[in-house]
């Protein structure tokens, strides 16, 4: 059974890694490990040793706290309705929105994230 921490970690693993647009293979070969493992890794099959997650985080350049971020938030969530996806870091289209969204210049991104924001309450 899946440890949810465990699918926590993965999930987070696999957004860093889709903003970066690293692939699985290219995290694999800069670990030092096969590209399965890291599917593993982001299902939360298998669990990341600490070592492999410091591994993980230099490659993908972010702290190792970044993993754990919204763990809590998740937790106090759970079994909670809400109006998003069971698991929005798995939606394809979410997470284009994301990388296309951050690649707006910063002053109209604001403004672009006020206009959903009128949109989403007018709805």
């Amino acid at each position: 059974m899946k440890h949810p921490v465990d699918v926590h970690v993965g999930k987070r693993i696999r957004h860093r890694r889709w903003m970066n647009g690293t692939t699985q293979q290219q995290l694999a070969e800069a670990v030092g490990i096969k590209f399965q493992q890291i599917q593993k890794y982001e299902t939360g099959m298998n669990r990341v040793s600490a070592s492999r997650l410091w591994d993980i985080a230099n490659v993908l350049n972010v702290d190792v706290a970044f993993f754990f971020e919204g763990l809590s938030e998740d937790q106090k969530s759970a079994g909670k309705p809400n109006d998003l996806p069971g698991d929005i870091l798995t939606d394809k289209e979410a997470l284009e929105l994301l990388r296309s969204y951050y690649a707006i210049p910063e002053n109209q991104r604001r403004r672009l994230f006020d206009l959903a924001r009128v949109l989403s309450e007018a709805a």
